[in-house]
């Protein structure tokens, strides 16, 4: 519950607002304030359809988008380690609709004009793409752990070349904006072969504009190049990412290959596995960030209804009220670029937050500016009201479904296939190293190490912080770093080092110089020998007595 509900009216505010959820916050929010705004406006025939129950309760959904024969539906399958209904994968344009793949108890398909008519499901507004878009539309359900978290959204094979100048039947980047729009996360695939943007797929990149923070790019069959080619290939995909995606940051991309096949090239291994347990940790954080997310999109909408308003209802008051309507809907038609920084200086706004002008233009030909409605200060001020009152309470009260709720992970296919296993990141390298050896692993590198620590000058065996810290020094390592591995190999905090404090020292040294992390407590299995609780471990290490 909110913690600015005022406890002397019942645990409500002043309107009477009392929720147990952001989901039904945010629900509450839209219909009451912000939806009669939007149909006063026409906002929904110009931008977007009305949001409907489904979009507030719908699981957190991945949108993948690229060219033919990339992997899309493939890196489906890799995800979800089973085959889902209505699966094709082929070299050739083999997926030709959207597949919505989500969670079912029995499996099936649901083809395009019945899944559009069912309100649980966030597809209704579907509907205003017509037939030759529905009979491309399918919802593949099945019972999977995977989405029981998150749904999937396949998209049809980006065309190129001659293919892309044969028509759809429906217009593709309205599609993809309609989805861009709702899905948590959209995934661009690449093929390390097929780095050319097509010119329908530049156009779908540039549907997506204004959800740039959605976007990740995967680069997939990575392994078909060697370490020169790829990097090379890395090179031109980010030249050509740069001519389409319009943002000064550089959009993260994950190279690897995604299906459970061996390599065909080894040599970047373990490059491929930490990019993948990257994009692995970006999808499963989605449920965690889902409410927070819609609550993002609901303030960018919000905006952009805003400004919606003050353009149609400054282009009612511009209108004469008898004659050369036409003649002056014109005039308003080509000035509307000047309207646009009229209007961002009068009212305050970022240029970023007005619509595409060039588009609003064409769609402004078929209206009759005469009948849009005028300005009505009322609904703006509930707006403004909801976005700098109401939304602050959704936020504290998203900390605190937080911190009640347990951790929601997506759990369960490829998330989980190597976690609890040798075959983990990470698992014997760095700081594990030795983890599961009967020895002590810094003993194998000891007589070396004491070679060094003997010539330190140690007093009644051990050496000074002084004298160690010039040898550590060498390391070329920060003072920070150092001084987090002197802590660490320091057992019993008496400010010296003895000969095994002192390997143990080194060996840290050379684990943060090969590249991995240091840990905030000493593992058990590098405590030395002579500073281990139970006595029974010294026989573990055959200490070399000089």
């Amino acid at each position: 519950m909110f913690s600015w509900a005022s406890k002397e009216q019942g645990g409500r505010n002043k309107e009477g607002d009392m929720f147990q959820t952001v989901t039904e916050g945010l629900q509450s929010l839209y219909s009451r304030k912000l939806l009669p705004l939007e149909e006063t406006y026409l906002f929904h025939d110009f931008h977007s359809p009305a949001l409907e129950e489904a979009d507030f309760h719908s699981k957190p959904m991945v949108l993948l988008v690229g060219q033919y024969s990339t992997g899309k539906t493939t890196f489906i399958r890799y995800l979800l380690e089973q085959d889902f209904p209505g699966m094709r994968i082929g070299p050739e344009p083999t997926t030709d609709g959207f597949i919505a793949v989500m969670y079912g108890e029995n499996e099936g398909v649901i083809p395009g004009n019945a899944l559009v008519v069912d309100p649980k499901k966030p597809f209704r507004k579907l509907n205003a793409f017509g037939n030759a878009f529905l009979n491309r539309l399918i919802c593949s359900q099945m019972p999977n752990q995977v989405l029981q978290s998150i749904s999937i959204i396949d998209t049809p094979g980006i065309l190129s070349g001659e293919k892309q100048r044969i028509s759809r039947g429906y217009d593709f980047s309205e599609v993809l904006r309609w989805f861009g729009e709702r899905v948590d996360r959209i995934i661009l695939l690449f093929d390390a072969h097929k780095l050319d943007i097509s010119d329908e797929f530049s156009e779908a990149i540039k549907a997506l504009r204004g959800q740039d923070d959605k976007i990740r790019v995967v680069l997939n069959k990575a392994d078909q190049v060697d370490t020169q080619q790829l990097m090379r290939v890395y090179g031109a995909l980010m030249w050509s990412l740069g001519k389409v995606i319009n943002t000064p940051e550089v959009v993260r991309v994950y190279l690897g290959s995604f299906w459970a096949k061996p390599l065909q090239n080894t040599d970047n291994r373990r490059l491929f596995e930490a990019e993948a347990q990257d994009l692995f940790r970006d999808i499963q954080s989605l449920p965690r960030n889902a409410a927070l997310r819609k609550l993002n999109d609901l303030i960018k909408r919000a905006r952009l209804a805003k400004v919606h308003a003050y353009i149609i209802s400054h282009l009612k008051k511009e209108m004469p009220s008898l004659f050369g309507k036409e003649k002056k809907k014109e005039e308003l038609i080509a000035r509307l670029p000047e309207i646009y920084v009229m209007l961002q200086r009068e009212h305050h706004i970022s240029p970023g937050d007005f619509p595409n002008v060039t588009k609003m233009q064409e769609q402004l030909q078929h209206y009759d500016f005469s009948k849009f409605p005028s300005m009505k200060i009322k609904l703006i001020e509930s707006v403004d009201k909801m976005l700098s009152n109401k939304i602050s309470g959704l936020m504290t009260l998203i900390r605190e479904e937080e911190s009640r709720q347990p951790s929601l992970n997506v759990s369960g296919g490829a998330f989980q296939g190597s976690e609890d296993s040798p075959f983990g990141r990470g698992y014997g390298e760095g700081i594990s190293a030795g983890a599961d050896a009967e020895d002590w692993i810094v003993g194998r590198d000891k007589p070396r190490y004491d070679e060094i620590f003997y010539t330190l000058m140690p007093i009644n065996g051990k050496v000074t912080g002084v004298n160690a810290k010039k040898e550590m020094m060498n390391s070329r390592l920060p003072n920070t770093v150092l001084g987090k591995i002197w802590k660490l190999a320091d057992c019993d905090h008496d400010g010296m080092l003895d000969d095994e404090e002192f390997a143990l020292a080194q060996h840290l040294i050379k684990v943060k110089l090969e590249g991995y992390e240091l840990p905030n407590e000493l593992p058990e299995h590098l405590v030395p020998p002579s500073h281990r609780k139970d006595p029974t471990a010294d026989t573990l290490y055959n200490h070399e007595e000089e």
